[in-house]
Parts: C-alpha cells; sequence; structure tokens
C-alpha cells in the first residue's frame, strides 16, 4: 500500500447542487450518491442526473452507492447516470463486480466491508476484482447498511495488510477526522452524518469546517 500524508475526502449522500459546489471549493476529491430508497439520504434519479450534469468537468468523482440492486436493474441505471464510481453497500459477491465491470469497462467499483472486529479484514479476499473497499461500522439487525453515525474499533485498522485502497468509514466528524492519523492514513475518508444538521441534510459550514481542520492538521 502506497502511504500517504493526506487521505482523499468523499462527502456521501449529497442531494443538492449547492452541496456539491461547496464540495467542489473545498476541492473534495470524491461526492457520493444515495440510490437506496430506506435511507434518509436517497437521491431521485432526476435529481442525481442534474447534480451529475453539474460535476462534468469539475475535478470530483462520482459515486452511484447502492445496496443489493438488482444486477440488470443496476446495468440500466449505468446506462442513463455517467459515474466514475459504484459503491456496493450490500451483499453483492464477486461475480455480480465482474458483471458490472464487463459492463462499464472504465467504471471503479467500491465495496463495502462491515468491520466489528480483525476477522472480518479477511471479508476482502472474497473480491479479487473491486478496484477498492469502504470499511465500515457493522450495523445492527435494525439499523441501515450505512450512515449510522457509528465508528467501529480503529485500532483495528493497524493490523490491515491490503493491497487494494480503501476508505474509512462511519461516525466521522470535526472532532475526530484527525484521530484517524493515530492509527493508519487510509487512501480515503468517507463523510456523511458528520456534516449534517439531521440525516440528509448537509451544512456546508461543517464542510468547509471540517476540511479546513484536518488540512491544518
Amino acid at each position: 500500500m502506497t502511504l500517504l500524508n493526506k487521505s482523499k475526502i468523499k462527502i456521501c449522500g449529497i442531494r443538492e447542487i449547492d452541496t456539491l459546489g461547496c464540495c467542489i471549493k473545498n476541492k473534495v476529491e470524491y461526492f457520493g450518491l444515495i440510490f437506496y430508497a430506506k435511507s434518509p439520504r436517497n437521491i431521485l434519479y432526476k435529481d442525481a442526473q442534474k447534480i451529475l450534469t453539474y460535476s462534468k468537468d469539475k475535478k470530483i468523482s462520482s459515486v452511484g452507492v447502492f445496496v443489493n440492486e438488482a444486477i440488470e436493474n443496476l446495468k440500466s441505471i449505468l446506462d442513463s447516470l455517467t459515474l466514475n464510481c459504484v459503491q456496493l453497500h450490500g451483499e453483492e459477491n464477486n461475480s455480480y463486480i465482474n458483471l458490472l465491470k464487463n459492463k462499464k469497462k472504465k467504471i471503479k467499483i467500491i465495496k463495502n466491508i462491515p468491520i466489528n472486529s480483525s476477522k472480518d479484514f479477511f471479508k476482502t479476499e472474497k473480491y479479487p476484482d473491486t478496484d477498492m473497499f469502504l470499511f465500515d461500522y457493522k450495523p445492527l439487525k435494525h439499523e441501515l447498511p450505512g450512515g449510522n453515525a457509528k465508528s467501529f474499533d480503529w485500532g483495528l485498522l493497524k493490523k490491515i495488510r491490503i493491497s487494494q485502497p480503501w476508505f474509512l468509514s462511519g461516525g466521522i466528524n470535526v472532532n475526530n477526522i484527525n484521530d484517524i492519523k493515530n492509527f493508519m492514513i487510509p487512501y480515503g475518508i468517507d463523510i456523511s452524518s458528520g456534516v449534517e444538521d439531521k440525516p440528509g441534510i448537509k451544512n456546508n459550514d461543517k464542510i468547509s469546517n471540517l476540511i479546513k481542520k484536518y488540512e491544518s492538521n
């Protein structure tokens, strides 16, 4: 793994062009659009298209987040929405990943791995064809697949031995983002609830303040 001084930042759950504009102004590298009806951050395809059109030719990469979407549905979505990356946040397997990559040769796949113990990192071996991983808090049965504003034990990161780039997610905010550096500097840091007033409502000042604090340390 390439060692970095700073991680790339991904703001997930974007629903407004104004929020994306704030991300671009703060040189955020990735933004996430969540296509999952049960999430308070879910976005309609027509609204996603407007945001993707705005992001075109900007220095920021789009990530579409899906949870156990039927493969044929997702293939159809990728025909209509121009996404740089697809993040799989459900129980999709390596065959599913290959079907997507065969459909869209240039698209990058991010596979979510819920973490509760060091043993969970071995699940990465099931996905040799993914481009990147995202390590997140392992939700309880009644919780959403992601965006629960909870972190797993970051001390477990010291044991990571993975060749692919990876994002860290779960409960990251302005008060703890720099603590991540005490354990490992990931390729990327995924933030959602930590820059919101309430689930699904992003706050531009919180985005700017978080980036400013991270860049100043």
